[in-house]
């Protein structure tokens, strides 16, 4: 299993690295005096909207590429989702290590950066897609340890809609923000408190599943 696990990292830091590229790319055309927020503009000419377009089909082809790698690399539904969790993870943290080397940005933790177009624009400080990224990869590591020594963890239904609750908290709370990226007062529409409750609800989860299953 560490060999495969080692390919996984590999190539979801590879994946991080072409999200990169792409983002370069697009600052240059978009945003040739520098990429701040509040953003200027986002959207609106014909040259926009097709490139939006792109992008967002983009991004659903990256998310077949994670689902692709995970079910191949998994050996079972468990680790299919761990590695899942684990190339998610780290494509996204090494996109943003990838960004400092080729733009030397983020200049801070808290810069703001556009995460995500689907289905709506999605916005934070990078420090929260970051701290999700270590959720993933926290438990991810856990299942893959169980697995490893034949140690099932347990999760009910009702485990699972929580996790799935946690995830659309986290979602909502990037999705509001990604509402108002180009008004003056952006950062007060990112709620700390709404973000927080989804991994804090998502950690009591797991650590219950965690509790049973020993």
């Amino acid at each position: 299993m560490l060999k495969r696990l080692c390919i996984v990292v590999l190539f979801a830091a590879v994946l991080g690295y072409f999200e990169a590229a792409v983002v370069v790319y697009l600052r240059a055309i978009f945003y040739p005096a520098g990429f701040t927020f509040p953003l200027s503009e986002f959207g609106g000419t014909a040259l926009w909207n097709r490139l939006l377009l792109t992008e967002i089909g983009r991004e659903a082809a990256s998310l077949v590429l994670i689902f692709t790698a995970a079910a191949l690399f998994g050996r079972d539904r468990r680790q299919r989702f761990a590695f899942f969790m684990t190339i998610f993870a780290v494509w996204d943290i090494s996109y943003y290590l990838w960004l400092k080397v080729l733009l030397n940005w983020p200049g801070s933790i808290m810069d703001w950066d556009v995460l995500f177009l689907i289905p709506m624009v999605w916005a934070a400080p990078v420090l929260a897609p970051v701290i999700i990224s270590a959720v993933l990869l926290t438990f991810a590591a856990v299942i893959l340890c169980r697995c490893r020594c034949g140690r099932l963890l347990k999760v009910s239904l009702t485990d699972w809609l929580a996790f799935i609750l946690a995830g659309v908290v986290v979602v909502v709370s990037f999705c509001i923000a990604g509402r108002h990226i180009t008004e003056p007062h952006f950062q007060s529409h990112f709620s700390w408190v709404l973000f927080a409750l989804g991994p804090a609800l998502a950690g009591v989860v797991f650590l219950k599943c965690l509790l049973k299953s020993s």
